[in-house]
């Protein structure tokens, strides 16, 4: 028997191994060619001391200089001593060079391609190597676009246990992909990319949450949800989703399908354009006060375009709340992502 364990580095790479219950995760870590941070192995120096998101460990023994009470109490552990009880993820304070890893490559084939209006199209890939494709819900992928030279980043809209793997892009005229997914793609045409990558991913549920989308933000939030159907008690989440106008909302019905197999689960929409036909008509700022975020007592979970980010950000400062995890990932439309923000 075997546990997974997620390591995310600092430049948003990451690389799972597997690990198994009699064995220390740096033992693992060593195993699968990567060298995270290490000097003393026997739990006296703190080097490799990092922050477990999520799951259950044993920290194994440790002086007091490299890792203290109230360290431990956070969450913060000793990869050279801990074995684990479960499956982890655990945020690696290096960058993926220093541990002499890289992002894995994939290749694919074109399985569907679905015009959800004449702002939006989805893409499914069939992976030639799903089994060796992990990924935390939330992440991101690097995908060469066909013919092009160019690569473009692209949240998965899908969850991990799911064997395909989807991906919504906003139709930006001139872009890359828009052109190439509008114009010349054909199911059957080979991709290729690289990932996961990202420090947005949905952690352990440990109280409320709040999720909000701007646009094809929804996407990550898509993969989310489907990674919460599968828990067997979930708390409360709640997702707030607003749009310019109203040919760019999509999956709605996908939203309302979660509903009913997520029993915690509620959302809403807006649609800023004022003529729109939507119940809500504004930004989803105005959907949400210091109740909506239980006093603080909630995970946040925030992505969409600059603009629409940094206003949820000053509308919560603003409300005098301060989240117990705030997690927030800004897309453009023509960019590889460099950083994925978090706080």
């Amino acid at each position: 028997m075997s546990f997974q364990v997620a390591l995310n580095f600092e430049d948003g790479i990451t690389r799972f191994i597997e690990c198994r219950p009699d064995e220390t995760v740096a033992e693992a870590s060593y195993k699968a060619r990567i060298n995270i941070p290490l000097d003393c192995r026997d739990g006296a120096c703190g080097t490799c001391k990092s922050l477990c998101e999520s799951g259950r460990y044993d920290g194994g023994d440790y002086i007091e200089e490299a890792l203290t009470d109230d360290e431990a109490a956070s969450g913060f552990c000793l990869p050279c001593q801990m074995t684990p009880h479960s499956d982890l993820v655990l945020r690696i304070p290096s960058s993926s060079a220093a541990a002499k890893t890289a992002a894995a490559t994939h290749t694919a084939t074109l399985a569907a391609i679905r015009r959800h209006s004449a702002t939006t199209v989805e893409f499914t890939l069939d992976v030639d190597d799903r089994n060796g494709l992990d990924f935390l819900p939330g992440q991101y992928v690097n995908i060469a676009v066909p013919g092009t030279g160019q690569a473009r980043s692209y949240s998965f809209s899908s969850g991990p246990a799911q064997l395909q793997v989807s991906f919504l892009v906003r139709i930006v005229e001139g872009g890359a992909m828009s052109g190439y997914l509008t114009e010349r793609a054909q199911v059957g045409d080979r991709v290729e990319f690289t990932g996961p990558m990202g420090s947005f991913y949905l952690r352990e549920l440990a109280r409320p949450v709040l999720l909000l989308a701007g646009g094809t933000g929804l996407a990550p939030l898509l993969s989310m949800l489907e990674r919460m159907a599968q828990e067997p008690v979930a708390p409360p989440v709640h997702l707030l989703y607003g749009v310019t106008s109203d040919q760019d909302l999509v999956h709605l019905d996908t939203l309302e399908d979660y509903a009913e197999v997520i029993p915690s689960f509620t959302f809403d929409h807006c649609v800023a354009d004022a003529s729109s036909s939507a119940r809500n008509k504004g930004f989803v700022t105005g959907l949400f006060d210091a109740s909506t975020l239980y006093n603080g007592d909630v995970d946040v979970y925030l992505c969409g375009p600059p603009p629409m980010v940094e206003a949820v950000r000053g509308h919560i400062t603003s409300l005098g709340v301060t989240p117990a995890s705030f997690h927030y990932e800004k897309f453009t439309p023509a960019a590889v992502r460099q950083t994925v923000e978090a706080a």
